[in-house]
């Protein structure tokens, strides 16, 4: 699985090496249906925040999200077209600590605005304080504050500024991104359903972190 998210490989062009696809898929069903995919890469992540001197739950995070083009297997019930991005497909909806790590994440058609979705930030009932850009703003603010007791900081760029300007916690979720779109599997959205592409993000992500546990630490070089 984690060959065929780093490839982008399709199930059936799965090498020989390997066990048969329709078994691996049967696997990775099975471990995307019972949420095994996501409790194994929340004990990693607890892994790496330790490891990097973090308590193991955050209490900050920073939100966004990302439309990418739909392939054509996605049917029109998950797919819808962002006029801002004028991308016509699907929309990831993240939250990250302040570490870069996925928190959770959601996906939806591309029409959804980032306001309906918010509340994928409620899915880490840790959270105290979230980041988030311009779109998230009017009654979201106070919305978040009284129902998900979440205080939703607003990171706005300046209208004097011109060019690219790294913003403050807005630049980690945009890594994040990054490190998504190194998946080949993930630089477009191959998935008949929202809840196999949900797995893939979080396979991408497992196999960050387990590059990062198995990085030697200075002491041991």
């Amino acid at each position: 699985m984690r060959y065929l998210v780093d490839n982008g490989t399709k199930w059936r062009a799965i090498p020989i090496d390997f066990p048969p696809w329709d078994r691996v898929y049967a696997f990775f069903r099975r471990l995307r249906d019972h949420g095994l995919v996501r409790e194994f890469h929340d004990r990693l992540r607890r892994r790496v925040r330790e490891q990097a001197g973090r308590d193991p739950e955050p209490s900050a995070g920073v939100i966004d999200s990302q439309s990418v083009k739909a392939d054509a297997v996605v049917g029109s019930d998950s797919r819808g077209f962002d006029g801002g991005k004028l991308i016509n497909g699907r929309k990831r909806h993240v939250v990250v600590d302040t570490l870069g790590l996925l928190l959770a994440v959601m996906v939806t058609a591309a029409d959804v605005g980032d306001r309906a979705a918010a509340q994928v930030a409620a899915a880490h009932h840790l959270l105290a304080l979230v980041w988030a850009d311009g779109g998230y703003t009017g009654s979201l603010v106070e919305y978040s504050l009284a129902v998900l007791t979440v205080v939703l900081a607003i990171v706005k760029r300046s209208d004097d500024t011109r060019g690219f300007v790294v913003l403050p916690k807005r630049w980690i979720v945009e890594r994040f991104f990054a490190h998504l779109m190194r998946s080949r599997r993930l630089v477009r959205d191959f998935e008949r359903s929202t809840s196999s592409a949900e797995a893939m993000v979080y396979w991408s992500m497992t196999m960050l972190m387990t590059r990062r546990l198995a990085r030697p630490r200075p002491w041991r070089a």
